[in-house]
C-alpha cells in the first residue's frame, strides 16, 4: 500500500502549477522536501511509515525529521505531512488557483 499511496502523492502534487519535486530547501543540509510549491512556500511531505526499517521511526530518524521540519518553520514555510493512511486528504491542502495569483 506504501510504494501505490507514494505514488499516488506524488501524481496529485505534480497536478498543481508550479510545484517542484525533490527540492532542495537548506544550503547547509541535504535537506529535500518531496514536493515543495515555492509561490505559497509550502512543502509536502509522504512519510514512508509502513515499513519496520523507515528511519521515520527510529529515534534518529525521527529527530532529524523533527530539525528538518523547524528548520523549514523558522523559514517560513509551511510543511504538510501525509501517510498512506491520510493521503485522502492531500487535497485539501494543496495550492489553490486562488492562493497563487
Amino acid at each position: 500500500m506504501t510504494s501505490e499511496a507514494k505514488t499516488h502523492f506524488g501524481w496529485i502534487c505534480t497536478q498543481v502549477q508550479g510545484m517542484i519535486a525533490e527540492y532542495k530547501f537548506h544550503d547547509a543540509r541535504k535537506w529535500r522536501f518531496d514536493f515543495y510549491h515555492p509561490p505559497t512556500k509550502t512543502a509536502f511531505e509522504f512519510e514512508g511509515i509502513g515499513s519496520v526499517k523507515s528511519r521515520h521511526t527510529s529515534i534518529k530518524g525521527y529527530t532529524n525529521d523533527c530539525e528538518k521540519y523547524n528548520e523549514a518553520q523558522k523559514m517560513g514555510i509551511k510543511v504538510f505531512r501525509f501517510t498512506a493512511l491520510n493521503i485522502h486528504q492531500l487535497a485539501d491542502y494543496l495550492p489553490k488557483e486562488r492562493d497563487i495569483f
